[in-house]
């Protein structure tokens, strides 16, 4: 016999000292648990949503990401605000702006409604028929409310801002009462027109809402969100 050739016990011997290589390089080729992947959230708004005036590392959909993974949160969230647009135009590019995958989504629309005057039942329908499409997709929402402007007057605030809870309780999803608490009308939080946050005023928007978006992470991760 050459002195190269193994025999059977030779070959078992040699099969043995790979075997467990070439599981370690299985487990490593394997993904990891889908439960070990990012948490993926979609912020699907306007302007305030997408940070107009700022850098996309300043903008609410950055800020907040990174102040939950500071808190030891897996999440990607995706910046789909578009400035300017209306309840009708955000549901006009619902889809396109949520694609498959997405887990969770922060919907913030209805401040140009309010700004524009618009009829409330205008951005009540929008946004009604934005949440049964995603309840429909079995994607949860955390739905971010607005407030009218004062100098629209009393029956026009009271048209509007009863838009959220209203459509909150309807689907069953969480509210956020007012996007723009702590920060509306703060001259050191606005930027110079007086309607859009500053980075500073982001940063406190995220810090006010911390605690929801933490409990609505919750909700998704426990199969609750839907």
């Amino acid at each position: 016999m050459h002195a190269g050739r193994k025999g059977p016990a030779g070959v078992a011997m040699t099969l043995r000292q790979l075997l467990p290589a070439a599981l370690l390089g299985l487990f490593l080729a394997v993904p990891h648990a889908a439960g070990a992947a990012p948490v993926r959230l979609v912020a699907l708004g306007d302007s305030l949503t997408a940070g107009l005036g700022l850098s996309a590392a300043q903008a609410f959909p950055a800020r907040l990401q990174a102040a939950l993974k500071a808190r030891g949160h897996d999440v990607l969230i995706e910046n789909a605000g578009v400035s300017g647009d209306t309840a009708s135009a955000g549901l006009a590019r619902l889809d396109w702006s949520i694609p498959d995958g997405t887990q969770g989504v922060i919907l913030e629309l209805g401040a140009n409604d309010a700004l524009r005057g618009l009829d409330p039942a205008i951005a009540e329908k929008a946004l009604d028929d934005a949440l049964a499409h995603l309840k429909a997709r079995g994607i949860p929402v955390l739905l971010a409310g607005m407030q009218a402007p004062p100098n629209l007057g009393a029956d026009y605030a009271a048209r509007f801002d009863a838009i959220y809870p209203r459509l909150a309780a309807k689907y069953g999803v969480p509210l956020y009462p007012f996007f723009l608490e702590g920060v509306a009308g703060r001259l050191a939080l606005n930027q110079p027109d007086g309607i859009h946050p500053t980075a500073a005023g982001v940063d406190a928007i995220v810090e006010r809402m911390l605690p929801a978006i933490e409990a609505f992470l919750a909700a998704i991760k426990a199969g609750k969100g839907g």
